[in-house]
């Protein structure tokens, strides 16, 4: 049997037909993650408000990093929907090459594309199982058999986020307000430590947000 139920003398038309499914269902997959991910910026922005209203800088600048991770994120969720959408495309194309020639026909295309969503952490497992089974129809051919082994190796490096970056979230979240608010100073005994104590409680909250946040990148 194939990795998606069919045996590798399966007919080559209901072989496309599942390969467009299973990119169909991958691709709704990113439309619920990308949503995900949306409602939990839209969190941290709150959370990003309250710390400017407090002055808690270094508290709102980490969570303009967070915000830039996920867009970052979502940028590349859409660029793998418009790559499934493309495959989807070339599957219908298949089809009319096979009602035309008998056959499946090798496809640079489709194999330039796989090749991209086989680097996506998100769909690379589903990718590179639908990428064997393309080879054994001599759609795309084995050299992705290298690519697979090393498409992981793409790590995000987003720890040193360009200032001038974190300083357009910050305006755009807080509408200017951040740099207009002076770091909260207590004078009055006693002061130090209820500051110290809210802190306290934010990063808690602001862990708590990344966890859920790379818990939907996951």
């Amino acid at each position: 049997m194939g990795i998606f139920g069919k045996s590798p003398s399966a007919d080559p038309k209901e072989q496309v037909k599942q390969w467009t499914s299973t990119i169909r269902k991958e691709s709704y997959k990113l439309d619920r993650q990308i949503r995900g991910i949306q409602r939990e910026e839209e969190k941290v922005k709150r959370s990003m408000k309250e710390a400017a209203k407090k002055g808690n800088k270094d508290v709102c600048i980490i969570l303009a990093k967070e915000i830039l991770r996920s867009r970052k994120t979502i940028n590349k969720l859409y660029t793998s929907k418009t790559h499934m959408n493309s495959i989807q495309m070339q599957m219908k194309n298949q089809l009319s090459i096979l009602r035309m020639a008998g056959s499946l026909q090798k496809s640079t295309e489709v194999m330039q594309t796989m090749h991209n969503l086989i680097k996506v952490p998100e769909v690379a497992a589903t990718m590179r199982d639908l990428s064997k089974e393309m080879m054994k129809a001599g759609i795309i051919e084995e050299m992705l058999d290298d690519t697979m082994e090393t498409v992981m190796d793409d790590p995000e490096d987003m720890e040193e986020e360009a200032q001038s970056e974190i300083d357009k979230v910050l305006w755009e979240i807080t509408a200017g307000a951040l740099g207009q608010a002076p770091m909260a100073v207590t004078e009055t005994p006693g002061g130090s430590m209820v500051q110290e104590t809210e802190t306290v409680e934010e990063d808690g909250d602001l862990e708590e947000m990344k966890n859920r946040l790379q818990a939907l990148k996951s």
